[in-house]
């Protein structure tokens, strides 16, 4: 709702209810400055499609990949001869694979294959490649796809790109990692009304401690 009475980008299509313009038609915002054309909301259907479209690109390379094998024997053992101009092309294709290893061949014709990273490398890859200078972003559950040492990656780049980039950050989450995040104000949407708390306070936080105290003694064997 936010998103959208800001009129706020996004890359993924959403689902939404008969009356959803009728409601946010009714929301109004006030606002201490311009928001930067940068502004974007960030949801979790974005970076899961950012992620699909990057193993699409690279099945695709795959298939390639297995063409340029046959097409490098292919030419290493053939008994090609130019008979005019237009056979330039296969000349060349000839030579380079006669002096060439298959996978130098290969390596030569083919992009790098672009899915090299793990899930939570290519979803924070797509944080940082979105988040730009001077703008405000709204994040829902960022935490999706990130391991806990990722989420502790992005806690560190969202800090920094408050303190250094002039950003702000608007987001929902249940991940203590980055709900523990410094000066950060939490609203407590369970609650009714809705209330300010500390993070330690909140009620999904308290389960792990809880978890993590009654299990305390394994960590020390």
């Amino acid at each position: 709702m936010i998103a959208e009475t800001l009129r706020l980008p996004r890359d993924t299509r959403y689902n939404r209810s008969n009356f959803f313009e009728d409601y946010t038609a009714m929301c109004h915002y006030e606002s201490e400055g311009v928001i930067s054309k940068e502004s974007r909301v960030i949801t979790s259907d974005d970076v899961f499609d950012f992620m699909i479209n990057l193993r699409m690109i690279n099945d695709g390379i795959n298939e390639k990949r297995e063409e340029l094998f046959a097409d490098y024997m292919e030419a290493k053992y053939s008994r090609f001869r130019m008979q005019s101009l237009d056979d330039y092309e296969q000349l060349k294709r000839v030579n380079q694979a006669r002096s060439k290893t298959q996978s130098k061949y290969v390596r030569e014709n083919l992009m790098d294959n672009v899915r090299e990273h793990s899930n939570g490398e290519s979803a924070f890859l797509y944080f940082s490649d979105k988040i730009k200078e001077n703008a405000l972003y709204l994040l829902d559950e960022p935490e999706n796809s990130l391991s806990p040492m990722r989420q502790l990656e992005l806690v560190t780049f969202l800090e920094e790109s408050v303190r250094f980039f002039g950003c702000q950050f608007i987001m929902s989450t249940h991940s203590p990692f980055l709900l523990a995040m410094k000066g950060a104000k939490i609203y407590d949407m369970d609650e009714e009304p809705v209330d300010v708390k500390r993070w330690t306070d909140l009620s999904n936080v308290r389960v792990y401690h809880e978890f993590f105290q009654k299990h305390a003694g394994e960590f020390d064997l």
